[in-house]
């Protein structure tokens, strides 16, 4: 977005707070993401592991592993994923330098095609694009050409942090729900706790969104309650048949 001063002129300094706060937001978006499926895989295994045996030990032992594995793999994963994002962007940003210093004037005749598409008349989007020049060619063209911040590129260890964080702490809820309670019930107690956990995570990422809530909450329960119900089907199938 543009705002002008009283002169006329277009101002460009809004675009890069709106990136910094899809940027926020896609980080939060993430987390949660991450928490959810920390609460489905941890609340899935120690399911399996209740109604196979009644001693806390192996479900505890259960459950810990699968924390601790499932926030490795995401970690892992992410760091995968984002560092190859990085240097992709990484390597954009190199072609456009070289560019830069190999065709000026092209670049610069395509900077102004770029505002011009975006709305601006011929002669503003020639001012424009000259001033950013001036000022921040290699800037300029990767805000607009290719949507990328060289100062802000995607961080990988701060992704597989945030995804590793975000993992144990869902994957927390059902562990503390399936030890504490009394065998009898500490299944029925789970069961509900992550439904619950589920539907306030399906709330969260869809407000997040901006889209009504009800449907990502309903997938969201919907699929925990499946996940529980088929490893408290295989736990029970597997402890009856050994015991």
């Amino acid at each position: 977005m543009t705002s002008t001063s009283s002169d006329g002129a277009p101002h460009h300094h809004v675009e890069p707070h709106h990136g910094s706060v899809a940027n926020k937001l896609n980080w939060l978006r993430a987390s949660v993401l991450g928490a959810n499926d920390g609460i489905v895989s941890v609340a899935g295994i120690v399911v399996g592991v209740a109604a196979a045996t009644a001693e806390r030990g192996p479900v505890f032992t259960a459950g810990i592993a699968g924390l601790a594995a499932g926030a490795l793999s995401m970690a892992v994963g992410e760091y995968v994923s984002v560092s190859t994002q990085r240097d992709t962007e990484r390597a954009m940003i190199q072609v456009e330098r070289q560019e830069l210093n190999l065709q000026p004037e092209v670049e610069l005749d395509e900077l102004t095609g770029l505002y011009e598409a975006r709305g601006l008349a011929h002669e503003t989007a020639v001012e424009v694009a000259e001033e950013l020049t001036a000022h921040d060619p290699l800037a300029a063209h990767a805000e607009v050409e290719l949507h990328i911040d060289p100062e802000e590129l995607t961080n990988p260890w701060q992704a597989a942090i945030s995804s590793a964080v975000s993992f144990t702490a869902g994957a927390i809820l059902p562990l503390i729900a399936i030890l504490v309670p009394p065998p009898s019930v500490r299944i029925l107690v789970t069961v509900f706790a992550v439904l619950i956990a589920l539907a306030i995570t399906g709330w969260v990422s869809a407000r997040l969104g901006g889209v009504n809530p009800v449907r990502p909450m309903l997938r969201v329960t919907v699929g925990g309650a499946l996940a529980m119900a088929i490893t408290f089907g295989i736990g029970h199938l597997v402890g009856a048949t050994v015991g």
